[in-house]
């Protein structure tokens, strides 16, 4: 059995936009407030992170979370990587270096960013990480196996993961069909939705739609969406039966 919590479905601006007086951004409607995108995956006794935003201190206390056996993280952008720090508390409960998986590229920023956590000699107290660079092969955190799944974000090439039956894909704009045809056979596909409105680097609610009916998982979450796609409620009536808007804290399980 696997458990995936989306800890945050939201842009880098998170939802409310601040200084934003918008339908979205008033909501009383808990499912339109967003943090920073990320998830947590739980695949029988292994715990995973997918990505470390600035809002990981919140969402892990919400979720309660107190174990995590590695950090998938899909590029560097702050949004997704500005929480690495908050991971300490977990680090001292397990008493071992925090995992971290990514491409060298990324590591890169997190030695540069985090570089008191890289001194011969850290302060007492200091996190602790042990970097694994990847590329696209499968990689183990334990027994689980994962499939990093290349991704463009307009001309930046990140990473995707599939876990089993189970992918996760935000910041999206592009995928060839190599790696399209690593994703089929789905039970769930969790991926990036902007807004209405093409852009540039995302995926907007036309392109995800698109996509998932290519891919053709037997359900998709929509993560990663900004205030600009309006409120949930009215979104979620227009979608397909096989699509789910996503909302911080929605949990979903997949038969392995």
């Amino acid at each position: 059995m696997m458990k995936v919590t989306l800890l945050g479905t939201g842009t880098s601006q998170g939802v409310p936009v601040v200084g934003c007086d918008c339908e979205v951004c008033r909501s009383t409607d808990p499912r339109d407030n967003r943090l920073r995108t990320a998830a947590y995956v739980e695949v029988d006794d292994v715990r995973l992170l997918i990505d470390a935003g600035p809002d990981l201190r919140q969402q892990l206390l919400r979720e309660r979370i107190t174990k995590v056996d590695a950090v998938l993280v899909t590029h560097e952008h702050k949004d997704h990587l500005a929480g690495l720090d908050d991971i300490r508390p977990v680090y001292f409960r397990q008493k071992r270096p925090m995992d971290i998986y990514a491409m060298k590229r990324v590591l890169d920023v997190v030695r540069k960013d985090y570089d008191y956590a890289f001194k011969e000699n850290p302060y007492p107290g200091a996190p602790a990480f042990q970097l694994h660079p990847i590329r696209y092969d499968k990689f183990y955190v334990n027994n689980v196996e994962i499939q990093p799944i290349q991704v463009r974000h307009l001309m930046l090439p990140i990473l995707g993961y599939r876990i089993g039956p189970f992918a996760y894909i935000t910041d999206a704009s592009f995928l060839a069909e190599t790696e399209i045809a690593r994703l089929q056979g789905l039970e769930a596909l969790v991926v990036n939705a902007l807004h209405r409105e093409k852009h540039y680097s995302h995926f907007n609610l036309e392109q995800a739609l698109q996509f998932i009916d290519i891919v053709n998982p037997k359900h998709a979450y929509l993560t990663h969406t900004s205030h600009h796609m309006g409120l949930y409620a009215d979104v979620a009536k227009i979608l397909p039966p096989n699509v789910t808007m996503g909302y911080d804290g929605l949990q979903f399980t997949i038969d392995r």
